[in-house]
């Protein structure tokens, strides 16, 4: 992706996006002129982004499937999740699996299915990347989190700015948003709601001119 909030923000008003207001939800569905398809929920009343998920055109052509970034797996519907089941991409109940949430003012990551003590746990932000690292003390646990918003924005994760807790088989992994991200959420959010000024619930609104 861009590697400014600048080379991003432009790469977002030269989509063509479609926004539709719907029972408190304001969902989006921007077309980049690369191809690729980016779809965004908002909670209308909080301003928080519930779900974003990313697709891109086959090589061979036609759709592929869409790739959760923000949101919990029941966001998918029943034919999306045939489809990973066929191809054997629905893993077993018990093991680890990552969801993220965003907040107004954080990111948060949920791992679940992680059975080992809670003093075991670490997250470090890795240096000179958009990456946070968790590992057990134990060596039975490891993952590469890449904070996508920091990297399109060509920010580096501060380690100052994770924090975490676990209970219930669960480790909650939280980043404070700088700057750069709340600047930017805000101004995104705001064309949104331009582009849906004056439609009615359940109407959609498109803006196909590229700025």
């Amino acid at each position: 992706m861009s590697s400014s909030s600048g080379s991003w923000l432009s790469a977002v008003k030269q989509a063509r996006k479609t926004a539709l207001m719907q029972d408190g939800r304001i969902k989006v569905h921007f077309v980049f002129p690369d191809g690729r398809e980016m779809a965004e929920e908002y909670n209308d009343a909080t301003q928080e982004l519930l779900v974003r998920k990313w697709r891109a055109k086959r090589v061979l052509g036609g759709e592929g499937h869409w790739e959760i970034e923000v949101g919990e797996e029941s966001t998918l519907t029943a034919a999306q999740r045939a489809t990973a089941s066929s191809e054997h991409l629905v893993e077993s109940s018990s093991t680890p699996f990552v969801t993220r949430r965003d907040h107004i003012k954080s990111f948060e990551w949920r791992i679940r299915n992680l059975p080992y003590p809670a003093d075991v746990y670490s997250v470090t932000a890795e240096p000179e990347k958009s990456v946070l690292v968790v590992r057990t003390s134990n060596k039975k646990y490891f993952k590469r989190i890449t904070v996508a918003d920091l990297e399109r924005l060509g920010c580096q994760a501060e380690q100052g700015s994770v924090s975490f807790v676990y209970a219930n088989n669960t480790l909650i992994i939280t980043y404070r948003k700088p700057r750069a991200v709340l600047d930017l959420q805000r101004t995104v959010f705001l064309q949104v709601k331009e582009l849906l000024k004056g439609s009615k619930d359940g109407d959609a609104a498109t803006n196909c001119t590229q700025s």
